[in-house]
């Protein structure tokens, strides 16, 4: 079905139309107005609007705030309009308001974590969260003309080993793109529900603090230590873990993430030209450092810093393709 046809059989045909910033996927997202009315035109060539749709309803009966859904047609689906509120403009705009911002976000981690896992969803143990740093090899260091070599062996099982060492063996519903430009702002709703979702379709069943990591290592803005202590302190008073559990959990999933992370964005910036995305590799990489910097990771900081040299311009500029 069509653009025009989906939206003329939906009553939008006359809708004036905003095209919205996309993400890191091949999706694309249109706001239409109508009068008083509102929604989102959600565009997806790989045609995740089944488990989309899905995922939201599971999330609102949860007593959470994903977008309703108001009509789907294979690739298209008009969804609920949460405005503009991200969690990164908002705390851009009144920085006072980053502590609560953030405050709320991990309350609803913390609801997930006593919540049943919805069925069909795949799990990420130890062994597919070691996997996943494939990228990293395969895209980043080819991009600094770095061979891939028999180190990435080395550094995927170290890391595999100590996630499976660390990592409890629980899973949770986890987002996995669970950071300030995925949340919405509604203060005009109660608890949990304050905080709108979005970007959830790629869920997984995995371990809890993943999505935590997501949050407060953000690859797009600058978390302030303020809050990334303040957030922490948070998460274990109200999910009753220990810190010597937490930590070590945190920054092994921080450096899988992050590794992967950097893959991704060298893989956007080469076949889809979006070169922007190099200019956060060097947050990216700060949040490496970070986590490489701990106790639990002093088996895989010579491995890593030995194969991955510092992110710099010039490194960039002198590889461009």
């Amino acid at each position: 079905m069509s653009i025009d046809a989906f939206l003329t059989a939906q009553g939008w045909a006359g809708a004036t139309r905003e095209p919205l910033a996309g993400d890191a996927s091949s999706r694309l997202y249109i706001r239409l107005y109508q009068g008083s009315k509102r929604a989102i035109l959600m565009i997806d060539p790989q045609d995740d609007t089944e488990r989309f749709a899905k995922l939201s309803a599971e999330l609102n009966s949860l007593g959470l705030s994903a977008p309703t859904i108001f009509a789907k047609a294979p690739g298209l689906m008009l969804i609920e309009d949460f405005g503009n509120a991200q969690f990164a403009k908002v705390a851009q705009e009144r920085p006072e308001l980053e502590v609560d911002l953030y405050a709320a976000a991990t309350d609803v981690l913390c609801h997930l974590e006593t919540c049943p896992v919805p069925a069909g969803l795949s799990r990420a143990t130890p062994d597919v969260l070691g996997q996943m740093i494939e990228p990293a090899f395969t895209h980043y260091l080819p991009r600094l003309g770095i061979k891939n070599d028999a180190a990435a062996q080395t550094i995927t099982a170290r890391l595999t080993d100590l996630l499976s060492l660390h990592v409890p063996d629980e899973t949770v519903l986890v987002l996995r793109d669970y950071h300030a430009e995925n949340m919405i702002w509604l203060p005009e709703r109660d608890n949990l529900r304050r905080v709108g979702l979005l970007d959830f379709q790629d869920a997984l069943a995995g371990p809890p603090i993943y999505d935590l990591v997501s949050m407060l290592q953000d690859a797009r803005r600058e978390v302030s230590i303020a809050c990334q202590t303040a957030t922490l302190r948070h998460y274990l008073d109200r999910s009753g873990r220990s810190e010597s559990t937490v930590m070590p959990m945190f920054h092994l999933l921080g450096l899988q993430r992050n590794l992967r992370i950097l893959g991704i964005f060298a893989r956007l910036a080469t076949e889809r030209q979006k070169p922007g995305y190099l200019s956060l590799i060097p947050r990216v990489w700060g949040h490496i450092r970070t986590s490489l910097a701990t106790p639990v990771a002093h088996d895989l900081e010579p491995l890593i810093l030995d194969l991955f040299p510092e992110p710099t311009p010039e490194r960039f500029a002198s590889r461009a393709q």
